[in-house]
């Protein structure tokens, strides 16, 4: 198999591996006070230190702040939009997004507008890029919260968090950063920005794990409630073997980080090329994240290819929606018809993918593809 779906999830670290393996059997609960109980915590807190550090690359001069482990990025985001929510000053009734972000924060912030959040959903251009004039105008003294994207997850363009961030600043707003797919790949503008979700499973770590950084000051409702095991505001039991491999997949991350965008970029050039001219790129070629190349031609299936290609697992977008039958909203959004959509596929790679897997897949895709298209090589 010829895996090239980076952005749905990434292949489990060795180190990851190594770090979760003990846990299977110390199963002490971390919040337990005798011995094994201690030792769990302490795996628990030492994962959190290496998630941290690769979060806030600069310690100098980033924000105090404090990260805490939830279930998932889909938690971490539900939790910072509703949980500010709960907690929002008189008149802060605005919420900004961008019509590009995740399910997780579009059907969050709608299930609040039946709340009487008025939301704010900036469109983008052909790039897949946000207007800052358009940012500007939107966030203003009624705005509780600027929610943004930094790398997104179907097209791989890289949104300026640091200016929304600075726009959310002096309106006195929150800003929230979903930093999912760029958590370990760029450096993310920590900041610029009031909470973070991340994920373990998009860093070569483990599913089931994701966090929230919160800057010092930040308050939220809880989400879940019963215990409040995490920070007192989180509740529920969380896995040492799950934070065990979060920590090691940010270590190395983040000492990778450069290495992998090296390594990322030279396959992205290397499949552009082989695919040719036929295919046509979606979104902006040079503010985007080169583990991520989407990509459509004229009269292709993209459903079909994929069935069709049983030996190479690649998309035709986000995972979370890819049962749903509907074109993607992100390709709707720079400007795409149904047809072209429906022509698309993401192509998404990383440290685990060599030269040879791209050059067979690009044989491999632009064989299947062709008859679809008319004609023949």
């Amino acid at each position: 198999m010829i895996y090239l779906d980076y952005q749905a999830t990434t292949p489990l670290a060795p180190e990851a591996e190594a770090a979760m393996l003990p846990w299977l059997e110390q199963f002490g609960n971390p919040h337990s006070p005798h011995r094994m109980g201690r030792e769990a915590a302490a795996a628990v807190e030492a994962a959190r230190v290496r998630v941290l550090a690769a979060l806030v690359a600069d310690a100098a001069s980033a924000p105090n702040g404090r990260l805490l482990f939830t279930g998932g990025a889909t938690e971490a985001l539900n939790w910072a939009i509703k949980g500010a929510w709960a907690r929002r000053p008189a008149g802060r009734n605005r919420i900004v997004t961008i019509v590009t972000e995740h399910s997780a924060v579009l059907d969050t912030v709608r299930s609040l507008a039946m709340d009487g959040a008025d939301v704010v959903v900036l469109p983008v251009d052909d790039r897949g890029r946000v207007d800052p004039d358009d940012a500007r105008a939107a966030i203003d003294e009624r705005t509780l919260l600027a929610a943004a994207m930094l790398v997104n997850n179907e097209i791989g363009v890289i949104h300026d968090i640091a200016v929304i961030g600075q726009m959310a600043r002096a309106a006195d707003a929150l800003m929230l950063c979903d930093a999912v797919q760029g958590f370990g790949r760029v450096p993310v503008p920590v900041a610029a920005c009031d909470l973070i979700a991340i994920s373990a499973h998009k860093i070569y770590g483990p599913k089931g794990i994701g966090a929230l950084w919160l800057r010092e000051g930040v308050e939220l409702a809880p989400l879940l409630h019963g215990g409040g095991q995490e920070g007192g505001v989180r509740s529920g039991t969380l896995s040492p073997m799950l934070c065990a491999g979060f920590g090691a997949a940010a270590a190395v991350a983040r000492e990778w980080m450069a290495e992998d965008a090296a390594h990322v970029d030279t396959l992205w050039r290397r499949l552009r090329e082989a695919l040719g001219p036929d295919w046509h790129v979606n979104g902006d070629e040079g503010a985007r994240w080169r583990g991520n190349l989407n990509v459509r031609r004229d009269g292709v299936d993209a459903a079909r290819l994929i069935s069709g290609l049983r030996d190479i697992a690649f998309s035709a977008g986000s995972a979370c929606a890819s049962g749903s039958g509907r074109p993607s909203h992100v390709l709707k959004a720079i400007g795409l018809t149904d047809r072209q959509a429906r022509s698309s596929i993401r192509l998404g790679f990383g440290r685990f993918t060599t030269g040879d897997e791209i050059d067979q897949a690009a044989e491999r895709i632009t064989a299947a593809a062709q008859p679809m298209t008319g004609y023949a090589a």
